[in-house]
């Protein structure tokens, strides 16, 4: 390991990010839209993250360990108020994978996340929405579900199908309650009100 202070600070920074959305499940004020104090929390760490890609380019497992490595990857995935800092992060990632050590199932995951914010389809199959009814479904996926879950099974991930089924699981336990119709297509404007700010749509 090259820098062993930045593998402690992002390992802070993870474990930071997840007490404060675990604290904010507890109080029910996780879902509903994005909870402003935990964009506070992706964009300082998502800031931080950016001067240390600066510094030594991805941390990947030969400049940080394993741990730290993936506590890297999980602040860029919830930089979504900073779509050029995770345009970046992909493109350094995909860059410096025949020279480090780069977890392709990271980088599945960050490409969907992405193609997802800017309406286009997965290839994945990483990211799920709700629908109309209230109902956990993949997002819109390239192809068939078939050749996805061949893509996901190279990577060594689950089908779609299991996947779906764990994630309902858990959203169950988190989700004290189900929003209304009415609730939904309120989520859906500010959510696209929200990428416009961002800069992930333009319309």
């Amino acid at each position: 390991m090259l820098y062993p202070d930045i593998a402690h600070e992002l390992i802070e920074r993870r474990a930071y990010d997840l007490r404060v959305r675990q604290q904010l499940i507890t109080e029910g004020k996780l879902f509903g839209g994005y909870n402003p104090e935990m964009e506070t929390v992706h964009l300082d760490n998502a800031r931080r993250l950016r001067e240390i890609m600066a510094q030594i380019g991805w941390p990947a497992q030969e400049q940080v360990g394993e741990d730290a490595s993936q506590a890297a990857w999980l602040i860029v995935q919830h930089a979504i108020s900073l779509p050029s800092l995770m345009k970046s992060a992909l493109a350094l990632m995909n860059e410096q994978k025949k020279t480090r050590t780069i977890d392709p199932v990271r980088l599945a995951f960050l490409s969907d996340r992405i193609a997802m914010y800017e309406n286009r389809p997965q290839s994945y199959g990483t990211q799920f929405v709700h629908d109309d009814q209230g109902q956990l479904i993949p997002y819109s996926i390239a192809d068939s579900i078939d050749h996805v879950n061949q893509r996901r099974r190279k990577l060594g991930l689950n089908t779609i199908e299991e996947r779906l089924s764990e994630l309902t699981a858990q959203l169950s336990v988190e989700q004290k309650k189900q929003p209304t119709a009415e609730e939904r297509q309120l989520e859906r404007a500010e959510y696209d009100a929200w990428r416009r700010k961002a800069g992930w749509i333009s319309t």
